[in-house]
């Protein structure tokens, strides 16, 4: 870094030394007799030519006449010439102070713009070379089995009950002797994981795919890949990349598949990629969603790796839930209403521009249904189904709420 620093500073001198010697040069070229000064002393030396000429009786008296007219009139346009190159000289001292000044200014300008601009310390390399050298490091990352090898063993969480890991040999002995049981598989890979035995999560979760077959939608691969990268220490595997791959491919809104996808071309030297990932991922996400406190955590230095200035947002505003909309049953009816059609036309015209995790869908329905809009509740609730569809758990939480307010099937 010191040799940078001296070689960008000897660069700076020299090309303020190239400008100053330029503007001098200038100066002195300019600071030399004009040519009309010099034409002055030539019209001189003619008019005593024809004197002498006169005086021996080689030109006539009215051709010396003649000449001596001309070339005084040739004197006088010298003259003033000369006059108007005199006003327009070099500056002097006085005057090279503003191109001083100016040379001051760009040199400043440029170094202060490099430190805004550039990555002080960081060889030379064009765009193509970086991202063909990103792919490289793409493809030959390490493969999962050599991250999981390298990464920390994992430690069993503190404050299990005995209850619990006496239920998790059950339901491991069950699996077993069922390994076609897809709700089995299920569980099994869930309370692995949350266990920290990810190892044992994959394995049912990918179990869990395999038995629900083309049924496996976006979620099933994301979980996959989550449990693949969490295995790994936070390092996203080629295998974890297909598992986010099919998951995008399934459905490109995914958000989990989205915040790993991002994870992983940070992890292999595309920093712009990461950015756009994550902007639009936290930019159109509730605030409760899992992936945006470590967005937030971390997009501000990928937008600097990635060479762009950006100002994280303030989060959005959670919409209302339904305990805050019955406790206000008891204000005025005007307040009432106002206060809760607002926050209620808030929730909703947000989940219908861009979507959002089941439990707020479930919040909106139960909104609905204290506010007694039971026909909005119940289109919200069929929209809802079919947002997510084939998602059991998901598909729970809205029932639930749909029965609160009384617009379940």
């Amino acid at each position: 870094m010191t040799v940078f620093w001296v070689t960008a500073g000897a660069l700076v001198l020299a090309s303020g030394l190239a400008l100053l010697l330029g503007l001098r040069r200038g100066g002195a070229a300019a600071a030399e007799p004009p040519a009309a000064a010099h034409d002055i002393g030539v019209y001189r030396d003619q008019l005593a030519e024809i004197a002498r000429d006169a005086g021996r009786g080689i030109l006539p008296a009215e051709e010396a006449e003649r000449l001596r007219i001309e070339v005084s009139r040739r004197i006088l346009e010298a003259d003033r010439a000369a006059r108007r190159a005199g006003n327009t000289a070099a500056p002097g001292g006085g005057r090279l102070a503003l191109p001083l000044l100016l040379v001051a200014l760009a040199l400043a300008g440029g170094v202060w713009l490099y430190t805004r601009l550039g990555a002080p310390g960081y060889p030379d390399m064009p765009l193509q070379a970086r991202i063909a050298a990103a792919e490289r490091m793409r493809a030959e990352r390490p493969s999962q089995a050599e991250a999981e090898a390298e990464a920390p063993a994992a430690q069993d969480p503190q404050g299990v009950s005995a209850e619990f890991l006496t239920l998790m040999e059950r339901l491991r002995a069950t699996v077993a002797e069922r390994p076609d049981d897809l709700r089995g598989q299920q569980l099994l890979a869930q309370n692995e994981a949350r266990l920290g035995h990810f190892d044992a999560a994959a394995t049912a979760q990918g179990a869990v795919i395999r038995l629900m077959g083309g049924d496996a939608g976006a979620e099933e691969h994301a979980a996959l890949a989550e449990i693949l990268i969490l295995a790994a220490g936070g390092y996203v595997s080629p295998e974890a990349e297909a598992a986010l791959t099919e998951a995008l491919r399934r459905d490109p809104r995914n958000g989990t598949a989205r915040y790993y996808s991002g994870l992983m071309f940070a992890q292999t030297g595309r920093p712009d990629r990461a950015f756009t990932l994550w902007r639009d991922l936290l930019e159109s996400s509730p605030p409760e969603a899992p992936w945006v406190a470590p967005i937030r955590a971390q997009i501000g230095e990928m937008a600097a790796r990635a060479g762009v200035r950006y100002d994280l947002p303030a989060p959005p505003e959670a919409g209302p839930d339904a305990a805050a909309v019955e406790a206000a049953a008891g204000m005025s009816e005007g307040d009432r209403t106002a206060m809760i059609e607002g926050m209620v036309q808030q929730l909703g015209d947000r989940l219908a521009r861009e979507g959002g995790p089941a439990e707020e869908w479930a919040k909106l329905i139960s909104s609905l249904g204290v506010l007694g809009q039971t026909e909005r509740a119940k289109a919200v609730w069929a929209e809802a189904q079919g947002r997510f569809a084939g998602r059991a758990a998901d598909l729970a939480v809205l029932r639930a709420a749909a029965e609160q307010a009384g617009v379940a099937e």
